[in-house]
C-alpha cells in the first residue's frame, strides 16, 4: 500500500514516527517529506511490515527538495507496470500537476521522469492508470462540468502513451 499526504494528508505530523499536534515542514533545501510504502498481511487489514519511506530522486540520485513544488510529493500516489519498470505517479498540490518517476523495485527508490497531465479546472489533481485490451488510460477528475466549482468532480478518461524510452507523453487536459 502506498500512502501519504503533506498539508491535509499530515504525513508531516508523522515524520518522527510518532504524532506530533503541529505541522511542521522542513526548510525548502532539505529532503522533501516522503509517501509512504507498506506490505498489506494477508487478511488486508494491516501492515505485514515496518512502513518504509518512497523514495523519489533526481535524475543524479538526490533526494526531491522541500521546495521542488513542481516534482516533490504532496498526495495521490499510484503505481503502474510497465515494460520491467514500476511507474510512481503523484501529484505535486500547489503545481497541480500529475507527475511520475520510475524505478526497479515497487519500494524504489525513484527517479523522476516528468509531467502526466497538465493542471486542471479545479484546485485538486488526482488519477489512477491502467491497461485494459493493450491501451493504457489515465483516469482523472476535473470541475470543468461544474462551472469550475473546486468540490464538484467529474471524472474523465483519456488514453495514455508510452514513449519506445519508456516515458510517457505529457496530457494537456484542456485539449481533451
Amino acid at each position: 500500500m502506498y500512502f501519504g499526504g503533506i498539508w491535509g494528508g499530515q504525513l508531516q505530523r508523522w515524520e518522527s514516527g510518532k504524532y506530533v499536534g503541529e505541522d511542521i515542514y522542513p526548510d525548502s533545501a532539505s529532503a522533501a517529506i516522503a509517501p509512504k510504502i507498506a506490505r498489506l498481511s494477508e487478511d488486508m487489514k494491516s501492515f505485514a511490515e515496518p512502513v518504509k519511506n518512497v523514495i523519489i530522486q533526481d535524475e543524479n540520485g538526490n533526494p526531491l527538495l522541500a521546495g521542488d513544488n513542481e516534482r516533490r510529493f504532496f498526495e495521490a500516489a499510484w503505481v503502474h507496470y510497465y515494460n520491467e519498470k514500476y511507474y510512481f505517479s503523484y501529484s505535486t498540490g500547489d503545481t497541480h500537476n500529475i507527475v511520475y518517476a520510475t524505478g526497479d523495485n515497487p519500494y524504489g527508490p525513484f527517479t523522476y521522469q516528468g509531467i502526466i497531465l497538465e493542471p486542471v479546472v479545479g484546485w485538486t489533481n488526482h488519477h489512477s492508470i491502467v491497461e485494459i485490451d493493450g491501451k493504457w488510460y489515465l483516469f482523472y477528475h476535473d470541475s470543468k462540468l461544474s462551472g469550475g466549482k473546486t468540490h464538484l468532480r467529474s471524472v474523465k478518461v483519456t488514453e495514455l502513451h508510452h514513449n519506445v524510452d519508456g516515458t510517457i507523453q505529457t496530457i494537456s487536459a484542456y485539449t481533451e
